[in-house]
Order: C-alpha cells, then sequence, then structure tokens
C-alpha cells in the first residue's frame, strides 16, 4: 500500500470513527434529555450552539488548517469530542440547559475540523494530474458518512435502551480515544500545498453567486436539523409511544438511504456524461 492510500486509509477511518459517534451523541442527547423532561424548545436550544459554532468553525477552518496542519486539526476534533461526551457524565444536577449547550458547542467545533480536515486532506493527497479523481473519493467519503451516521442513529438508540446513558457516552470516549492514538501515531503533517495566509476576504468566493449558494445551504441545514433531528425523534416517543432502539432504527435507515445515494451521484453523473456523448 502507498503512503497516499495508508493515509487515506487513517483519515477515512477517523472520520467514520468520529461520525459514528455523532450520530449516536444526537440520539442520545434527544432521546434521553426528553425523558428528564426538556421540552422540544429546550432541545432545539441545547442544538442552537452546536450548529452556530460548527458555521463558525467551517468558516475559519482553511486558515486554521494552514497553520496548524490538517493532521493536528483532525486530532484536536477528535479531542475536543472526547471533551464533549466527557461533560455529558457530569453529575444530573450539573445537566442544565447552558451545560448541555456548552458541550454541545464543542462537539460542532470538533465535526467541522473532523470533516474539513478529512476533505482537505483528501484533495492534498490526490496528485494535480489525478484531480478529476477528486469528486469520487469525497463523494465516497461524504456518502459513507451519512451511513455512518445513520448507524450512529441506531447505536445511540440501542446503548440508550440497553446499558443507559452513562454506559453509552462511555463506550463512545472509548472508541473514540483508541482512534485518537491512532491517528496521534499514524497520520502525517498534511500542510503541503494550502496557502499560508489569507486575508479575510478570501474565506468568501469570488462568485457571489456561490456565496448565495452558501448562505442557502446553511438555511436548508437548519430547517432540516429542526425538524429531523429534534422533531420527528420527539413526536416518534411521545405521540406514537417508540422505544429508543425503535427511534434510532428508523432514523439510521432514513440516513442511510440518503447516503447511498450521495455515494452513487458520480457514478450517474457520468453515466449521463456517457449517454450525451454517445447521443452527440
Amino acid at each position: 500500500m502507498t503512503h497516499a492510500l495508508r493515509q487515506y486509509a487513517i483519515i477515512t477511518g477517523n472520520y467514520w470513527a468520529f461520525t459514528i459517534t455523532d450520530g449516536a451523541l444526537r440520539m442520545l442527547v434527544v432521546l434521553y434529555f426528553y425523558q428528564l423532561g426538556y421540552t422540544p424548545l429546550e432541545l432545539a436550544t441545547v442544538f442552537l450552539l452546536y450548529e452556530l459554532f460548527g458555521v463558525v468553525t467551517n468558516f475559519i477552518g482553511g486558515w486554521l488548517g494552514a497553520r496548524l496542519g490538517l493532521n493536528r486539526l483532525m486530532n484536536i476534533g477528535l479531542g475536543l469530542q472526547i471533551v464533549a461526551l466527557a461533560m455529558l457524565l457530569a453529575p444530573p444536577l450539573w445537566l442544565t440547559v447552558p451545560w448541555v449547550m456548552a458541550a454541545q458547542a464543542l462537539s460542532g467545533i470538533a465535526k467541522d475540523l473532523n470533516k474539513l480536515s478529512a476533505k482537505s486532506g483528501i484533495k492534498l493527497l490526490i496528485p494535480d494530474a489525478q484531480q478529476s479523481r477528486l469528486f469520487g473519493w469525497v463523494a465516497f467519503l461524504t456518502g459513507s458518512k451519512n451511513t455512518l451516521k445513520g448507524i450512529g442513529f441506531f447505536i445511540g438508540g440501542v446503548l440508550l435502551a440497553s446499558i443507559g446513558f452513562e454506559g453509552a457516552v462511555t463506550i463512545l470516549m472509548a472508541g473514540l480515544a483508541i482512534a485518537l492514538m491512532v491517528s496521534l501515531f499514524t497520520l502525517s503533517d498534511l500542510t503541503q500545498g494550502l496557502q499560508k495566509k489569507k486575508s479575510f476576504t478570501q474565506f468568501f468566493a469570488r462568485a457571489q453567486a456561490i456565496n448565495w449558494l452558501a448562505a442557502a445551504r446553511l438555511c436548508l441545514f437548519a430547517s432540516r436539523d429542526i425538524w429531523f433531528v429534534i422533531a420527528i425523534p420527539v413526536f416518534f416517543t411521545a405521540s406514537l409511544d417508540w422505544s429508543s432502539s425503535q427511534v434510532g432504527a428508523f432514523m439510521a435507515c432514513w440516513i442511510i438511504g440518503y447516503g447511498v445515494v450521495q455515494a452513487l451521484a458520480p457514478r450517474y453523473l457520468n453515466q449521463n456524461k456517457t449517454g450525451a456523448a454517445t447521443t452527440q
């Protein structure tokens, strides 16, 4: 196995480990804190900082990666997620809305540090002459992310039903700690090719259409999380009396199917291009 493929495998493995724990954590937080008496509005508030800090991190992530190194950025993301999980093991009296919001804020930062370093790292591993392969590699990573996030939803629901919240969080922390140790000793520096100095204006695209598209994507994701991450699990639990395992299984099937479609997107587009060329 070449050095690039080894690094790709390490990056992908780290990304997968993080994604599974992130999906499981979402299910745990929604279902467990709803059981503790949190209202749907309070649950939405808990996830507010998760999304907000994720947006900010994604905005300045390229600047951070150029200065710290993408490998360090990925390791910091894994470490912050472990800290966020540890915060949720605090005594029940500490688990107020502000405390859980702070834990979710750290998790939002960790998620986007991990995602950005993974996707940017893959781009740097592919030689300039083979950049046409980048779409396929990133599409596979993104599709696998959603598939594994769905598996994480299922794992979170099953763990909550079988061993409880504290046991589930402990298991997730242990898995991430293993991934972090592997990354610390095997992942190389991936800063080569990144621009070291960027002005503030370079955080925006030169084409205004891309900036508007990014803003629309932000609104789309915000609305998706309101109904998909919070409203649907709470509805299934409160109105249909579903167990944690049933809610996790449904959410897993939904998002796994979504991930499969994303992973197959390059093949579908290539078939369309081939068909168009043939007709011409």
